[in-house]
C-alpha cells in the first residue's frame, strides 16, 4: 500500500508508515571545544517500515552473520574506524576492504532519507544560545524539517516515533522534557508536532540506531573539513531531505535536510565563509 494513501490496518491507524532513529557525534560542551571537532552533529534517519522490515534488517543481519558468524554484534562507527573490540579483525587490509564495500553496498541499497543539523560550538559560544545544550538546539531544528518531510507523505496525522540511545538517567529524563516541550509547539514554527519519543538501549540492537550512528561523524566531518574526500558524504549526499522532490536529490539539500546552526552563508556543503586552513589563515571560497 503506497505511503500516504489514508488506509491502513486497523491496529497501526494511529501510526505513521515511518520511523526515524537518531544518533549524534561530538559533544555537548560550549565550554570546551575540541579543536579537531569543534562540532555537534545529530542525524535522524528517516525509514519507511515496510522497506526497513523486509529490506534493511535482514541485509544488515546477513552481514553480521558473514563476518562475525552472529547477530549480537553492535555495529559501532568509532569501534569500526579504530578497528577496536569486535572489529579488531579488520587490521588486515583485505578483509576491511571487503567489509567497508559490503557495508557501503548495504547503504546505498537502503532508502532511507537524512536530517542532520551541525551545531559549530565555537561560533554558538559567541552568541546568546550559549545558554543552550547543542542538543537541544539541532533537535529542534531537525523536528521542523522532519515535520515538513511528514506533511509531504500526507503522515502529519499519525503519530510518528523518534527513537533514540539511552545515554543516562539524567541525560534522558532533560532530553524527553526538550522533545516534549518543542513537539507542544514551543519552536520557531510555533505548531504542535506529531511525534512520540522511544529510548533503547544499546543492547536493544537496533538496525536503524546503528545506521544513524555510521552517518553523523561523515556529516560532521563534512563541514569541519570541506576539502578533504569524504567517501561516505559523497553517499550521504543522495539520502538527504531535499527541496524540489527527487529531480533536487544529491543538490537541494542544502538548509533542507542538512542545516548549519548558525546560519551562514557557504559555498558548497558545509563550507563556510571563511573556512580556516591548518595554518589558522582565511582560504578563499
Amino acid at each position: 500500500m503506497a505511503p500516504g494513501s489514508g488506509a491502513c490496518h486497523p491496529r497501526s491507524r494511529h501510526f505513521s508508515d515511518y520511523v526515524v532513529y537518531v544518533d549524534e557525534s561530538g559533544d555537548h560542551s560550549l565550554v570546551s571545544v575540541d579543536k579537531d571537532y569543534p562540532v555537534f552533529v545529530l542525524a535522524l534517519c528517516i525509514f519507511h517500515k515496510r522497506h526497513y522490515a523486509e529490506k534493511i534488517i535482514p541485509a544488515v543481519e546477513r552481514l553480521k552473520f558473514s563476518y562475525f558468524g552472529h547477530d549480537s554484534v553492535v555495529l559501532h562507527e568509532n569501534e569500526i574506524r579504530r578497528q577496536k573490540g569486535s572489529f579488531s579483525f579488520l587490521v588486515h587490509r583485505p578483509t576491511r576492504e571487503a567489509f567497508m564495500n559490503d557495508l557501503t553496498s548495504i547503504m546505498e541499497a537502503s532508502n532511507f532519507i537524512l536530517i542532520a543539523c551541525v551545531v559549530d560550538k565555537a561560533r554558538v559560544s559567541r552568541t546568546a544560545e550559549a545558554v543552550s545544550n547543542p542538543y537541544h538546539i539541532a533537535l529542534g531544528i531537525c523536528l521542523e524539517k522532519l515535520c515538513g518531510f511528514l506533511a509531504e507523505k500526507g503522515q502529519v496525522e499519525a503519530t510518528t516515533y523518534v527513537v533514540v540511545e539511552c545515554r543516562g538517567r539524567k541525560e534522558d529524563t532533560q532530553l524527553e522534557l526538550e522533545f516534549r516541550r518543542i513537539c507542544a509547539g514551543n519552536h520557531p514554527g510555533n505548531r504542535a508536532l506529531p511525534f512520540d519519543i522511544v529510548f533503547a538501549d544499546k543492547k536493544a540492537n537496533l538496525v536503524g540506531l546503528q545506521l544513524a550512528d555510521l552517518v553523523a561523524r561523515p556529516i560532521g566531518l563534512s563541514y569541519i573539513r570541506p576539502t578533504q574526500s569524504n567517501q561516505a558524504f559523497a553517499l550521504l549526499k543522495m539520502k538527504f531531505f531535499c527541496d524540489g522532490g527527487r529531480l533536487r536529490v544529491g543538490t537541494g539539500y542544502e538548509d533542507a535536510g542538512l542545516i548549519i546552526f548558525p546560519p551562514q552563508k557557504a559555498k558548497g556543503p558545509g563550507v563556510p565563509t571563511e573556512a580556516k586552513t591548518p595554518t589558522g589563515n582565511p582560504q578563499s571560497t
